[in-house]
């Protein structure tokens, strides 16, 4: 004869000493299909948990579908938290068929995930309760300063001016406050937007008395948060016509208001001897 015999082919590793029908695995391919160690699959297929059914003509043993398919539930099993005992009782189970294994693991899975759900929830607000700033919820910002709120403007301005000195004002002094003190705060910005907008429509003049009264509450809104100086008020102005987001927010309320608050600002600040033109954050 020409060709080797299986008895007289050489075996230099599992595979090679007799392959796998269609559609099994040997063990070192079936461990790494499902995310385990070899020596995983050996201690189960040791304690009956999930044994390979089928063997190679060299009577090496590989896991068929239906084998790979439990090991998948128990997988699913384990990291629900059942010890390996359990999980092959509730497997060999002659009463439960594979969709009821299935339908239970779903079950358990959702209850799983809404449970770690609550649990996210709590540590967000445990992290909000620890941090510096705001201690409001997303959804109690949108309820206090409306439906046009972004909660992620909290974060984009961390991120902007997280290591200024200001921002470490504000953060101390926003930790203090109480919903009701920012339902306060809010009112307020409401209303002077209302009155600068009011007075954009009606033609008041900057460097009037009644601009420079609201340059001044501008300015103090500002101080709410932070120490705000005239010549930090003009470096606010130029950025509220720069940056779309403010702009956009402000001609919202009024047509040109943006820029005709810069106006105001500038000319209030250079009746109290700071040069707009010059003018840097401090």
């Amino acid at each position: 004869m020409t060709g080797d015999t299986p008895e007289q082919r050489p075996a230099t590793t599992e595979e090679d000493a007799g392959a796998p029908g269609p559609g099994s695995l040997a063990v070192g391919r079936a461990a790494a299909l499902v995310g385990v160690s070899v020596k995983t699959l050996h201690h189960w297929d040791a304690i009956g948990l999930a044994r390979p059914s089928g063997r190679t003509w060299a009577g090496h043993r590989v896991y068929s579908g239906d084998d790979i398919a439990r090991i998948h539930r128990v997988l699913v099993y384990k990291e629900l938290g059942f010890p390996l005992a359990e999980i092959g009782r509730i497997l060999d189970d002659p009463d439960i068929d594979a969709h009821d294994h299935l339908r239970r693991q779903r079950s358990q899975l959702v209850e799983r995930i809404a449970r770690l759900q609550r649990m996210v929830h709590s540590v967000d607000r445990m992290m909000q309760a620890s941090k510096p700033g705001m201690r409001l919820t997303p959804q109690e910002q949108v309820e206090i300063f409306g439906a046009d709120w972004q909660p992620a403007r909290v974060d984009e301005a961390e991120d902007r001016w997280g290591d200024s000195a200001q921002w470490a004002q504000y953060a101390e002094r926003a930790a203090a406050m109480t919903p009701e003190d920012w339902k306060k705060t809010a009112a307020a910005t409401q209303a002077l937007n209302a009155d600068l907008a009011t007075a954009r429509r009606a033609g008041v003049v900057p460097g009037s008395d009644t601009a420079n009264g609201l340059a001044e509450r501008h300015r103090a809104m500002i101080s709410a948060y932070f120490d705000c100086t005239h010549a930090m008020q003009v470096c606010i102005a130029r950025m509220y016509v720069d940056d779309p987001d403010y702009a956009e927010h402000y001609d919202a309320l009024a047509p040109g208001l943006t820029v005709w608050l810069r106006e105001v600002i500038f000319a209030n600040a250079g009746a109290r001897g700071v040069d707009p033109e010059s003018a840097r954050w401090e």
